[in-house]
């Protein structure tokens, strides 16, 4: 039973095989390969914070959740899309896309922001490829992927604490579950729009 669990824990479990799913799909299509893969790579990123961007300030969640505003990473995508040179026209066409996205239930956003949280930690891994087949790094190119300053395990630890530190009723907690599911369905269709296509192009 979901409701007995932590709100991580529940998240975690309830998303588990769309996480799989995804993480298989996104490694099948080789991100790292070369400079084309990786703008594919970049745009999925883009389109995902700039979707959730909005959640970063809302009032409702920065209540719940009080240093959520430092955790946006959506400068550091937009940087990076520069620093590789990522077509205008397409940043502009994956940031109109995201625009779509409207998140306005507080409790379906902290589903989302488990989705983006939990993605910091995987990023270690995906560094280490971008920095060997790409030679891109912390400071340019991939600095959306870069560990905060305490710590990734430290850094989610904290986030997962705060979590499983509110108290939601069973309705908010699904609510959250509903959120996650939808932020990971959300990418999955980035992945297969854009990545897919620059691999083709490429």
């Amino acid at each position: 039973m979901t409701d007995q669990l932590t709100l991580s824990s529940a998240l975690r479990s309830e998303t588990h095989n769309l996480h799989e799913v995804l993480d298989k799909r996104v490694m099948q299509l080789n991100p790292f390969a070369d400079s084309e893969h990786y703008r594919g790579f970049l745009r999925m990123q883009l389109r995902l914070h700039t979707a959730a961007e909005p959640l970063y300030h809302n009032s409702n969640l920065l209540n719940l959740l009080p240093d959520l505003s430092g955790r946006s990473r959506l400068n550091a995508v937009l940087a990076d899309c520069e620093d590789v040179e990522l077509n205008k026209t397409l940043l502009s066409e994956d940031q109109r896309i995201a625009s779509y996205i409207k998140i306005s239930d507080e409790y379906e956003g902290l589903g989302w922001l488990y989705a983006l949280e939990g993605s910091t930690l995987g990023a270690a891994m995906l560094l280490k490829h971008v920095k060997n087949q790409l030679n891109l790094s912390e400071t340019f190119g991939a600095s959306h992927m870069a560990a905060h300053s305490d710590g990734r395990a430290t850094h989610w630890k904290q986030f997962k604490a705060m979590l499983d530190q509110l108290e939601l009723t069973p309705a908010q907690r699904e609510k959250a579950i509903t959120g996650a599911t939808q932020a990971f369905i959300f990418v999955t269709d980035a992945v297969n729009d854009v990545m897919i296509a620059d691999a083709i192009a490429s």
